[in-house]
C-alpha cells in the first residue's frame, strides 16, 4: 500500500521550496501526494501561490483559509490558531501516514502542532539552519515537534543532531529549490517576455543591460519598522539608476507597513527604473533571477538559490542574520548610501563562483526516496 505523503503549502516560498519534491513524490511508486494549501498562498494579493501550483499541473486536496487581517503580531498568532483548528480537521479528513512541514514560517507552527498532537508522524524539511525574527524561534521549535528531517547542509544536519534528534532521523537531502535553480542555468530568460505574462504595475523596462531584483520583507521583531526601512532600499534602487523588478512581500507583521512605503512613494515620486509584481512561478522567478546584475533585500533566496547562481546579492539588515551564506553576499544595513555602494559593487563584480552550499540540484529525488523508507515513528526522546 502506499504511503500517504500530505504537504502542507502555507505561502509563495514555501511551494518554492519544496515544488521539485512534489513532482518526485508524486511520481515515486511507493507514495501518494495529498496537496493542503493554506495561509497566504490562498490571497491573492500575496500573488495567488494556489493558481500556480494547479497551473503547473498540481491537484490541491484541500484549502484552507487561516489568515486574520491586520498584518501585526496579534493576528499572526490568531492565525496560527485558526490554522491548527482547520488543519486537525483536515488531517483527521485525509488520514496522511505522515505530514510535511515546511521551513520556517509562523503559519507553518500551524502544519507542526495539528501533525504532532493527532500522532501523525511529522516531517520537518529546512530544520537546523539560523538566522533572524521569528522565524529561528519557529524552525527550532517544530524540529523539536518533528519526527523526520530533511536538511540542506551538514552543518544543519549538525545543528539538529545537537538539539537531541536521534542522527538516523535526520536526511541531509539538500534544498528542493536548488533543484529549481539548476533547471534556470540550463534555460535562459526571454528579455521583456516577462511584462506581457506576468502584468504587475510599471514601466515596461529595458532589461538587455543589467538589472535588479528586489525582495524585501518585513522582519517580525522589527516590524514598527518597516516603512522606515523599506524608504532606504527604495532610495538605494531609484538612486542606482538600474533598471529594477520589485516583488511584493510576504504576509508578516509589518507587511501592511512596507506596502504603505512602496504606495507613498509611487504616489510621490515617479519610478521610472522599477516595475512591481505580485508573484512570479519558481522556475520563471529564478530565470529573470539567474539572469539579473543581482538581487536587493532580504530574502533567503538572495543567500540560499543565488549562492548556487552566483547572483551577487545585496542582503540588507538582520532577517538573515547567522544563516551559512556565500561569497556572492554583501551585508549593509538600513541606509541608502550602504544600500546604494553595495549595488555598485554588485554591479562591477559580476556573477560569482557557483557555490553548492544548500545543494546540488538533486534533492526532489532524495527526499522521495527518504520518505518511502524511513521508519514511521512519533515516539522521541532527547539523543543524549
Amino acid at each position: 500500500m502506499k504511503r500517504k505523503v500530505c504537504v502542507a503549502i502555507t505561502a509563495r516560498p514555501s511551494y518554492s521550496r519544496i515544488r521539485t519534491a512534489l513532482s518526485a513524490i508524486r511520481a515515486h511508486p511507493e507514495l501518494e501526494l495529498q496537496l493542503v494549501v493554506t495561509a497566504s498562498a490562498l490571497l491573492d494579493r500575496y500573488g495567488g501561490a494556489d493558481k500556480v501550483i494547479e497551473a503547473e499541473g498540481f491537484r490541491i486536496d484541500r484549502r484552507v483559509y487561516m489568515i486574520v487581517e491586520g498584518e501585526n503580531l496579534v493576528t499572526s498568532a490568531k492565525s496560527t490558531g485558526f490554522g491548527l483548528s482547520e488543519l486537525a480537521t483536515v488531517f483527521d479528513d485525509l488520514k496522511p501516514d505522515m505530514v510535511v512541514s515546511i521551513a520556517d514560517r509562523f503559519e507553518t507552527m500551524a502544519t507542526a502542532l495539528s501533525a504532532a498532537y493527532m500522532n501523525i508522524p511529522l516531517v520537518h524539511v529546512q530544520g537546523g539552519e539560523i538566522t533572524g525574527s521569528i522565524d529561528e524561534k519557529v524552525r527550532h521549535a517544530i524540529t523539536k515537534l518533528a519526527d523526520i528531517h530533511l536538511v540542506a547542509s551538514n552543518r544543519a544536519a549538525e545543528r539538529v543532531i545537537r538539539m537531541g534528534e536521534y542522527p538516523e532521523r535526520v536526511h541531509v537531502t539538500g534544498c528542493p529549490s536548488i533543484d529549481v535553480a539548476r533547471d534556470a542555468v540550463a534555460a535562459p530568460m526571454v528579455a521583456n517576455d516577462i511584462f506581457d505574462a506576468y502584468g504587475g504595475v510599471g514601466p515596461k523596462l529595458d532589461l538587455s543591460k543589467g538589472y535588479l531584483v528586489v525582495l524585501q520583507h518585513p522582519v517580525t521583531n522589527e516590524y514598527m519598522d518597516a516603512r522606515r526601512q523599506v524608504e532606504e532600499t527604495l532610495a538605494a534602487v531609484v538612486g542606482s539608476g538600474l533598471p529594477a523588478l520589485w516583488l511584493w512581500p510576504n504576509v508578516d507583521a509589518g507587511s501592511a507597513l512596507l506596502a504603505r512605503g512602496l504606495r507613498v512613494g509611487r504616489e510621490r515620486q515617479k519610478l521610472d527604473n522599477i516595475h512591481f509584481f505580485k508573484n512570479l512561478p519558481p522556475e520563471e522567478f529564478l530565470r529573470v533571477l539567474n539572469a539579473s546584475t543581482g538581487i536587493v533585500g532580504n530574502s533567503s533566496v538572495a543567500i540560499r538559490e543565488c549562492a548556487y547562481l552566483g547572483v551577487p546579492a545585496v542582503n540588507i539588515g538582520t532577517r538573515q542574520s547567522g544563516r551559512d551564506r556565500g561569497a556572492n553576499v554583501i551585508d549593509v544595513d538600513y541606509d541608502r548610501s550602504q544600500i546604494r555602494d553595495a549595488i555598485r559593487v554588485a554591479a562591477n563584480i559580476g556573477h560569482c563562483h557557483r557555490d553548492e552550499l544548500y545543494g546540488d540540484g538533486q534533492a526532489g529525488r532524495r527526499v522521495a526516496e527518504v520518505l518511502a523508507k524511513a521508519p514511521l515513528e512519533t515516539v522521541k526522546r532527547l539523543a543524549y
